[in-house]
């Protein structure tokens, strides 16, 4: 078997232009005004377009450092998924923007890199691959359908599918490694 080719991408910044494609920045500075409510004694604003129903789940999750190669990009189709830090600790994630075919081509793969301050909320359909700590011990909140949960469950082969859910394996499918450059 001969060796797989590689594709290397550079983490970027995470900034309001540069994740526009894919979905929406979440952070605490977003130059919007927002409004006051005096009663509680708070400023409010709409950071995203989060959209999703009733089968919403929040998790949280810990993670730990892995290699920075992409075996998995996966987009679901009835919400918006959102990633946040819980301990302000940084993370990348790899996005590519929504298709309308089975892949979106490797080419068009970007990874960002967030500073443990924002989070992203994800476009329906934009395609991507769990979170990429920088340290050990990261946590962040996760919001998703349960849905999604019981779709991974559904199998074939090294892909998960379901009515929310297309998740692929990238390496078998293009026949090379995406790796992250963080």
């Amino acid at each position: 078997m001969s060796a797989m080719s590689q594709l290397t991408i550079r983490a970027e910044p995470a900034t309001e232009t540069a994740l526009a494609p894919f979905g929406d920045l979440i952070a605490v500075d977003t130059g919007d005004t927002g409004r006051d409510v005096p009663d509680y004694n708070a400023r409010i604003w709409k950071p995203a377009d989060f959209a999703s129903d009733a089968d919403t789940t929040l998790s949280t999750v810990r993670l730990d450092r892995r290699p920075f190669a992409i075996r998995w990009l996966e987009r679901h189709f009835k919400h918006t998924q959102v990633f946040l830090p819980l301990n302000g600790k940084p993370f990348i994630v790899a996005l590519a923007p929504p298709t309308e075919g089975d892949m979106p081509d490797p080419a068009s793969v970007r990874a960002f890199r967030f500073d443990g301050s924002q989070g992203v909320c994800m476009k329906v359909g934009t395609w991507h691959e769990f979170p990429f700590p920088l340290e050990d011990d990261t946590h962040a909140i996760v919001i998703l359908r349960h849905e999604t949960n019981r779709n991974l469950q559904q199998r074939s082969g090294t892909d998960a599918y379901g009515d929310d859910l297309d998740k692929k394996d990238v390496q078998i499918r293009w026949g090379q490694t995406l790796a992250v450059e963080p």
